[in-house]
């Protein structure tokens, strides 16, 4: 039995991996600057004689039901929300809305529903329908937001990871003891959830200076096309040509009275009030990294002032805005490290930003239409393909 886990990238919009085999349980989360996808295919290893495929013989058990099981693949894609129309495109070519399954009420013509999730899933339902022929099933945002974090971290092998100083390291998840946390997940605002248990959670929290503040900002600053491309930018840049420092305002030293060191950032941007220079005498490179670092050494504080309002050990960062970058992950975790004197730490997670997804592609199985694939999925925990590291 083999069930694993396959990531589509796609920086910017370019094209996915087409996937190969039976496809079933396409999953949508529309926000308001990204779509992403989930979706299943089987192996393409079908039996001719009885369509179905070579492994379907064996089985799984739970309590006294049995679930045939399949070898398969969940892919992972995304697309920017202002090209839905590439989005559109691959899902049609692909054959991707066909993997939905048939209204549950009756109609004069049989609609595939799929499911979705995300503010784009009221705003864009007419679309769907007119141009793939389905209907959106839409589920709660802070549902599938906690249901595909508590399914990733419970399906796929060292999906968490904690990251400092350039040092990546996984967390082994004890299912009997992942409850509580604080799952922080940074899209185009901010959200913090308090997760007690499945289904169970509070919104604590937020912020609206999040990955869209860092993408508008950015665009309007640098002329940056893509997150992508404002991303790549800060990696070249160096915060400290615009950011003021301790050591700016103490003459080179550290203030050690309160723990700060003279490279603790005083104010963000702050150079910018003394210098006497314009915008375009400031490098993009440097404007994006100043700009990255003050979202995410913010959204770091406030999130583990709200664990420790809660009294949570365990923090997880997930959403498109963290793409896996090294210096925004360094830049949260250090925050968090800072705040909490070290005794919390950031985790971070390998699908960060298909939590939505996942959760809408896990809500199949809340009427009994996926039991194959899902009881398959937490009896039997998988690990990503090297495609799909971070």
């Amino acid at each position: 039995m083999d069930l694993g886990v396959g990531e589509v990238g796609t920086p910017g919009n370019s094209k996915p991996h087409q996937p190969s085999g039976q496809i079933s349980h396409l999953a949508l989360d529309i926000g308001g600057s990204l779509i992403k996808l989930v979706y299943f295919s089987t192996y393409d290893d079908v039996d001719d004689e009885t369509g179905r495929s070579a492994t379907e013989s064996l089985s799984v058990y739970n309590g006294n039901k049995k679930y045939p099981a399949l070898k398969g693949r969940l892919h992972f894609a995304k697309f920017e929300t202002t090209k839905i129309n590439d989005c559109l495109e691959f899902i049609q070519k692909n054959q991707l809305h066909l993997g939905g399954c048939q209204h549950l009420q009756s109609s004069p013509i049989d609609k595939t529903v799929i499911k979705a999730t995300g503010g784009g899933a009221y705003k864009y339902a007419d679309l769907f329908e007119e141009k793939l022929g389905i209907c959106l099933d839409k589920e709660d945002e802070m549902d599938c937001l906690v249901a595909g974090a508590n399914f990733l971290l419970k399906g796929i092998h060292q999906e968490a990871f904690t990251y400092m100083d350039g040092q990546k390291e996984f967390v082994q998840i004890d299912h009997n003891d992942l409850y509580p946390y604080l799952l922080v997940n940074i899209g185009s605002g901010v959200s913090m959830l308090k997760v007690d248990g499945d289904g169970k959670f509070e919104r604590v929290s937020g912020t609206n200076v999040g990955g869209g503040t860092f993408w508008g900002l950015g665009r309007l600053l640098t002329n940056s096309k893509s997150f992508d491309e404002l991303l790549e930018l800060s990696h070249k840049g160096n915060n400290r040509v615009i950011d003021m420092l301790v050591g700016d305002i103490y003459g080179g030293m550290d203030y050690s009275k309160i723990g700060l060191s003279s490279t603790t950032i005083a104010s963000s941007f702050g150079k910018a009030i003394s210098d006497s220079k314009e915008l375009a005498d400031y490098r993009p490179e440097d404007i994006a990294r100043s700009l990255l670092r003050m979202i995410s050494n913010n959204i770091g504080q406030i999130s583990y002032l709200n664990a420790l309002r809660f009294g949570l050990k365990r923090i997880f960062f997930g959403g498109f805005f963290i793409r896996g970058h090294a210096y925004t992950m360094d830049t949260i975790a250090v925050a968090v490290h800072f705040w909490s004197k070290g005794e919390a730490k950031a985790m971070f997670l390998r699908h960060e930003g298909f939590l939505g997804a996942s959760g809408a592609f896990r809500s199949y199985g809340k009427r009994g239409l996926d039991d194959l694939m899902l009881q398959l999925i937490q009896q039997f925990p998988f690990t990503a393909s090297p495609a799909g590291d971070i």
